[in-house]
């Protein structure tokens, strides 16, 4: 057997690994990246299960433990209503999480595959969208929630779709200029002459291409997303009390921080935490795909 053959079966037998197997891998050595992960994992897992193990009855008031430092009992004191802020505390992300990872779901979803229908028109409908794009990106966001949330209401539904709607503006420039790299590859332009439809080339050809830049993206934008549906809470444009919620505890406690600052402290420590994981990750996620991080989302 000559060495040409003997080289020739021992490729075949080496599996090719997978893109998500060498993204896994090369996330796993960065120990910034998984820090983070493990502090996602930590928060969603606490926000799945806190209320089973709680110490304290969260929504339970009493006028005798008002304004309470930290003790054996309750471990973060309690606010202005007697209420354990611990287990506040540790609700207050539910409604946060579950409104932001839908959101951001639908933001990728639709101003992904709108920016990358975009980028492969790159015609008069594309200027005109982009245009639009460019005078609801020149509106402060902070600004255009509160207007829309205003007039829609406060629900939880509504929140979610604004949040969707919103950021989604921002993924289409995004994906717009990820996909504008790709148009003029050989596989798009065979791809068009062969007669493919439009919708084919952008789920077939473009988006597998630029799915690691919109994932990437959305994991940015998630904790953009987390500080506007706080500050919203904390106007009182958030979840309905007495519904436990980050934003709405630093609010309503700030007035006692003098006095049992550990109020304010408990929903600052758990939402800066959560969002000190998510940026860990996300520049090590970049990384791994062999991304550049270089753009923000300003809220």
């Amino acid at each position: 057997m000559t060495t040409a053959t003997q080289s020739a079966e021992i490729t075949t037998t080496v599996k090719r690994r997978s893109p998500l197997a060498e993204t896994w891998d090369n996330l796993r050595r960065s120990w910034a990246g998984m820090l983070g992960l493990t502090l996602i994992v930590v928060h969603i897992l606490i926000a799945a299960t806190s209320p089973y193990w709680v110490p304290q009855d969260p929504y339970q008031m009493s006028a005798d433990n008002r304004n309470e430092l930290p003790s054996a009992e309750h471990i973060f004191g309690t606010d202005k209503l007697g209420r354990d802020v611990f287990s506040r505390s540790m609700l207050g992300g539910r409604v946060t999480l579950v409104v932001t990872l839908i959101a951001i779901a639908i933001a990728i979803l639709w101003g992904g595959l709108l920016g990358i229908l975009l980028g492969l028109l790159n015609g008069r409908a594309d200027e005109l969208i982009m245009r639009l794009v460019d005078a609801m990106l020149s509106i402060p966001w902070l600004l255009l929630l509160l207007i829309i949330i205003s007039v829609m209401g406060t629900e939880m539904w509504v929140q979610t779709l604004t949040f969707g709607f919103t950021y989604g503006i921002l993924t289409i420039r995004v994906a717009r200029a990820a996909t504008l790299d790709f148009v003029t590859s050989e596989f798009v332009l065979s791809a068009r002459a062969r007669g493919e439809r439009k919708r084919t080339i952008v789920m077939k050809e473009l988006l597998p291409n630029v799915r690691d830049v919109l994932l990437v993206d959305g994991s940015m934008n998630w904790s953009w997303m987390l500080l506007g549906f706080t500050s919203l809470s904390f106007l009182g444009f958030g979840v309905a009390p007495p519904t436990p919620d980050w934003g709405f505890m630093i609010a309503k406690n700030r007035e006692i921080m003098a006095i049992q600052p550990w109020s304010v402290f408990g929903p600052v420590i758990m939402l800066s935490t959560l969002i000190i994981g998510i940026n860990l990750f996300s520049d090590a996620f970049a990384k791994a795909l062999g991304l550049d991080r270089s753009q923000g989302a300003p809220v």
